[in-house]
């Protein structure tokens, strides 16, 4: 596990780089901060980053998000964040994955990013027995009209932070508590009920990065 200071990191050897950081587990308004930090400080020298982090307990709005889709927050923190989209729960047992890429290094539009971060999904649950696929209008991943991963991103400066939340092996009741991501009564799951055993998140993460840079034809570093 690293820790989250220093987050500028060592200049990329190429631009084809992916690094990958494993942050633990992070508060998400620190996480937050520090991914806009990244992002006005970065440089053409920067390199190109991955976080996984998992976050306690946290509800978070995106710009346009309403707080009419909080039901019940009860103790679960909101938090307003600056990326895309509505309502979503982070929390213990979720694999998030954060990318922080120069898009003009990646040489793709936001469209394109979002699908290939909901392919890296796909393609994931799929080495594990899982049928996921795209809902046309509705970014994220879903098994059977279930959502069982969410995104969200956000440009600034030519360059894009916040990423994919996979549910693998957590409490899915704070669900109950939200529209997830604007829809009423839009059903969840998660690795763990569809592949018992086979949910273990710091594996899970590892491949999800993995797939990610096989996708974007990046060459993926582990440190």
């Amino acid at each position: 596990m690293e820790r989250l200071s220093g987050v500028q990191g060592r200049p990329s050897r190429t631009v084809n780089g992916l690094q990958l950081r494993r942050l633990g587990r992070v508060d998400y308004a620190t996480c937050l901060a520090a991914m806009q930090q990244y992002t006005d400080q970065r440089t053409t020298d920067s390199p190109d980053q991955c976080w996984l982090v998992e976050h306690a307990p946290v509800f978070t709005l995106g710009l346009a998000g309403k707080l009419e889709h909080i039901l019940a927050a009860g103790d679960i923190p909101v938090v307003r964040s600056d990326r895309g989209g509505q309502v979503t729960y982070h929390g213990p047992g979720q694999v998030v994955l954060y990318t922080l890429l120069d898009l003009g290094r990646t040489g793709l539009g936001i469209k394109a990013l979002v699908a290939a971060l909901e392919q890296a999904a796909i393609d994931l649950l799929a080495m594990h027995g899982i049928d996921a696929q795209r809902h046309p209008g509705a970014p994220g991943v879903y098994v059977a009209g279930a959502k069982i991963a969410a995104l969200g991103l956000r440009v600034r400066r030519g360059c894009c932070y916040h990423g994919l939340s996979l549910n693998v092996a957590m409490d899915l009741k704070p669900f109950d508590r939200i529209n997830p991501c604007g829809y009423a009564n839009l059903a969840v799951t998660q690795m763990q009920d569809l592949v018992p055993g086979a949910a273990q998140p710091a594996r899970i993460g590892a491949q999800l990065a993995a797939n990610l840079a096989l996708v974007l034809g990046r060459r993926l570093s582990d440190n």
